[in-house]
């Protein structure tokens, strides 16, 4: 049988079967059981490359809870993919775990009770504390293999609780679809990408000054890093001039002047061009440095000259790399100063005041250095306290160090202007939603200053699969890396002998030692579009789904998840990874502040969910804009709920009226004869039209707006004013019309929903249809275009708006809205008129009138002179 709606062909009309009481508590567990049973969102692997359209879906962290931010931006995502799906593309649309790097250390860590050590040996039958210790000292230590089979461990049980929060929520993936970032398969995916990225010479081996977390114990990569306001002090230090002159210079971090390599100032600034070459010794230490010139120096902060300390922040080393200077490093990878006194410091008083330092933290040097400092006059005034921007590890909890070690890095364009230019323009050759985002893009390239920091010091990780062979005095030769076959992957060099070696060799002259360290969690992210398409394991599906067709991400890590899986494809696929990328905003508290866990101002989703329902949640999510930070918002999760239920009982009025699946079959729109019915279809038609063309734009939060505002007028105006006709005999033409009309109106409804409220629409549709709605087509306007030329949209405005007047003059009146109308007066533009007379009979029973008297004027339509039948007194 044709459906009219859609122009395809439909089974056999079910029978209509309508609950006495629609409800929407319980559709969420049995229906997502239902689609799961019968496989609705199954990608179909027997396809082309055009028919199918691939999202590479976020893998959310996986260390503990997800909060409502997540169920914000998975809902944005998941009504594109189920509007894609019911406009006839084969979704693939998959669901990953990003459950390796520091965020599952850190939970394992304190949910256990344990810390890694190394140096601990395995023990098979370790299970950590009933109750873990309150102070972090009196973790247990644990061997690296035990410390990460807790790491899968937990990770595991977290994944189980978060499928079944999204499947609550109503997420269309296709769960045979599942990744982690530290399975097989990643790892194997992980590996094999960064051996390609060494041989091509994209990933290279480096000893040089790296940003360093002293909690953690491991490198950070420039996008990891973000400044926070801290208060601090400029020091005002005395340098010393052969001649016996005071150079003065001002500095937050008096604590390193052990480090100090040199004085710098503007080549332009005149109070210090005299300078430039001569020398200064520093104070307390009695070391003998160069007054350098170099742009980077400010004139107008401090004293306008600057000590260089290596390394004090990445200014630093740039001056350092820039203008060839020495290496004086003092601060170890704990973030204490160094406890053997450099051989630079050579004096006995430089000695003596070093040896105060020795093994301090950071906090405890400065303050002994100040201390020295007033004690030896070379101290002006005392600190004057500021507040300023310093860098953190965005996980971290102390200012961030710059330390001199051996590390990988990916080439990114940070130190090559033809790769970072050939990047700006993949990026240029992706469409951004909102397409202003695509300049955060951009900027974060071209103020790039260094490669890819890509190896961490840590454990939980895809291990970095190279071995290094040993001399005869047992020291690395790091510049002929062991690799290993790719058939061979995944490796892990701290556990396993290199090719060629036996495991007795390890550590061994002669013999090998493996990389401990691991890559960075983004350099295996970055790989998600490879690892979910089937990169070198199934190149088949790999044609299929890539480069994907949409990348859903926050607008906040755009410089690290979406930059850095544009890297990789561009360095291993020659291309850009999507075509579409789609960012989504924060979630804001009350407060208008960002919500995170580590402020404590999450909302947990099972509440909110169990509280409103899924459906209204997502009709939350979904009235957001891409891009746009949202404010979390209870109220429009109530309106939702209310928007919900509505659909409901108006589709059980509906379909008790008589009208079946039969309502809607070949040759339906010739049974509609009535204006107002075909000026219902005529509005559904430019709605459809608009919708469409919005979630195209992926403007879904348009597409949801228009629904809805139309889904009103059907209920609040066009239902009010047909009821009497729809009650009518069956096989009189004026109720064939309207039932035909209810029932190809409520048909699109279902389908214009189907994306935001998934639940209340599936429900309905089993009511009178078969099959799932959710594998329905998306509602085609040009299936109305056999609407006749008479159906005017503004036949149904017009006469609501009259019907508006009646009800409101007898609100006025105090009466009753069933009391009768002797006659009224409607007034109103010659158009208008007409299209009153047009829908005259459904409004004169509407508002049960006797008689209504239509006359013509300029202005607003207006009811007048009404006179209502007397009523009894009661």
């Amino acid at each position: 049988m044709a459906d009219t709606t859609q122009g395809t062909d439909t089974p056999s009309p079910q029978s209509v079967s309508v609950p006495d009481k629609p409800a929407l508590e319980g559709l969420e567990e049995r229906l997502s059981r239902r689609w799961r049973e019968d496989g609705t969102y199954a990608f179909d692997r027997d396809t082309t490359r055009e028919a199918v359209y691939s999202i590479d879906t976020p893998p959310p962290t996986a260390s503990g809870s997800l909060h409502v931010g997540h169920m914000f931006s998975y809902t944005q995502t998941d009504v594109m993919a189920r509007f894609k799906r019911m406009s006839g593309a084969n979704v693939f649309y998959p669901m990953g775990w990003d459950d390796n790097g520091l965020p599952t250390e850190r939970r394992v860590q304190n949910y256990y009770g344990v810390r890694c050590d190394p140096s601990v040996p395995y023990d098979a039958s370790y299970r950590p504390p009933a109750e873990p210790a309150k102070n972090q000292r009196d973790f247990d230590a644990v061997s690296r293999r035990n410390f990460i089979e807790l790491c899968e461990e937990l990770a595991v049980e977290d994944e189980k609780v978060f499928e079944d929060l999204f499947s609550t929520l109503g997420l269309s993936v296709d769960w045979n679809l599942t990744y982690r970032t530290i399975d097989d398969t990643s790892r194997a995916v992980s590996q094999r990408a960064f051996l390609e990225n060494l041989t091509a010479g994209d990933a290279y081996l480096a000893e040089a000054p790296t940003l360093w977390d002293v909690t953690f114990r491991t490198a950070v990569a420039q996008a990891e890093v973000e400044d926070r306001e801290q208060p601090g002090a400029y020091h005002r230090i005395a340098f010393h001039a052969p001649d016996g002159r005071q150079v003065h210079i001002e500095t937050t971090r008096p604590e390193l002047l052990p480090a100090c390599v040199a004085l710098v100032a503007h080549p332009d600034d005149e109070r210090y061009q005299p300078l430039f070459g001569t020398t200064v010794t520093s104070p307390l230490f009695d070391v003998e440095v160069e007054i350098k010139a170099h742009p980077l120096a400010k004139p107008d902060k401090g004293s306008g000259i600057a000590m260089i300390c290596t390394f004090g922040d990445p200014t630093d080393v740039t001056w350092w790399r820039e203008l060839q200077l020495p290496t004086r490093a003092v601060v170890g990878r704990d973030g204490r100063i160094r406890s053997e006194t450099p051989e630079w410091i050579a004096t006995e008083r430089a000695r003596d005041n070093y040896a105060q330092l020795a093994g301090k933290t950071i906090f405890s040097a400065k303050e002994a250095v100040v201390a020295l400092l007033r004690d030896s006059g070379d101290l002006d005034g005392e600190p004057t306290k500021i507040t300023h921007p310093v860098n953190f590890y965005e996980k971290g909890d102390k200012p961030l160090e710059v330390v001199t070690s051996r590390q990988w890095y990916i080439r990114n364009g940070g130190r090559d202007a033809g790769k970072r230019d050939a990047l700006i323009e993949r990026g240029r050759n992706i469409e951004f939603h909102p397409a202003f985002m695509r300049s955060r893009y951009e900027n974060w390239i071209e103020g790039l200053n260094g490669d890819w920091l890509v190896s961490r010091q840590r454990f939980f990780g895809v291990p970095v699969p190279v071995w290094y062979r040993l001399d005869a005095d047992g020291e690395p030769e790091y510049d002929e890396p062991i690799l290993p076959a790719f058939a061979a992957l995944p490796v892990d060099p701290a556990a396993e002998a290199a090719p060629g070696f036996e495991e007795s060799a390890r550590d061994q002259p002669n013999g090998f030692t493996g990389d401990n360290d691991v890559l960075d969690t983004w350099a295996t992210s970055s790989l998600t579009p490879q690892i979910v398409g089937g990169w070198t394991r199934d190149e088949d599906l790999f044609a299929k789904v890539f480069p994907f067709d949409l990348r859903p991400q926050g607008h906040d890590i755009i410089r690290t998840w979406l930059f850095s899986t544009a890297v990789r494809a561009d360095a291993l696929q020659d291309s850009v990874p999507w075509k579409h990328a789609a960012l989504s905003g924060w979630i804001l508290d009350p407060d208008r502040k960002k919500m995170s866990k580590s402020k404590g101002n999450v909302v947990v989703p099972t509440d909110v969910l169990e509280q409103f329902g899924a459906d209204a949640v997502r009709y939350w999510a979904a009235s957001a804009k891409l891009g746009a930070d949202t404010a979390y918002e209870i109220n429009q999760m109530k309106i939702g709920r209310r928007l919900a239920i509505k659909l409901l009982n108006a589709s059980k009025f509906v379909l008790n009226l008589g009208v079946t699946e039969a309502s809607i079959g070949a040759g339906s729109l010739d049974r509609i004869s009535n204006a107002l019915d075909l000026s219902l279809l005529a509005q559904l038609r430019t709605v459809t039209e608009q919708a469409t063309a919005a979630f195209e734009k992926y403007d879904y939060a348009r597409a949801l707006q228009l629904t809805e505002s139309f889904f009103w007028t059907f209920t609040d105006d066009y239902v009010e004013l047909v009821k009497d006709r729809a009650y009518g005999d069956s096989d009189d033409a004026g109720t064939r019309s309207v039932q035909t009309a209810l029932a190809t109106t409520l048909d699109a409804l279902l389908r214009l929903f189907a994306p935001f409220l998934p639940f209340a629409t599936e429900e309905v549709w089993s009511w009178w249809r078969e099959g799932s709605v959710h594998q329905a087509a998306w509602p085609s306007a040009d299936a109305l275009t056999a609407l006749p030329t008479s159906a005017d949209a503004g036949v149904l405005t017009s006469v609501a708006l009259a019907l508006g007047g009646i009800r409101k003059a007898k609100s006025e009146a105090k009466v009753k809205q069933r009391t009768e109308v002797e006659t009224a007066v409607v007034t109103a533009p010659a158009a208008q008129v007409e299209r009153i007379r047009a829908g005259l009979a459904d409004l004169l029973a509407a508002g049960n009138a006797k008689d209504l008297r239509l006359a013509e004027g300029d202005g607003a339509l207006v009811v007048s002179d009404v006179e209502l039948v007397p009523q009894p007194a009661e």
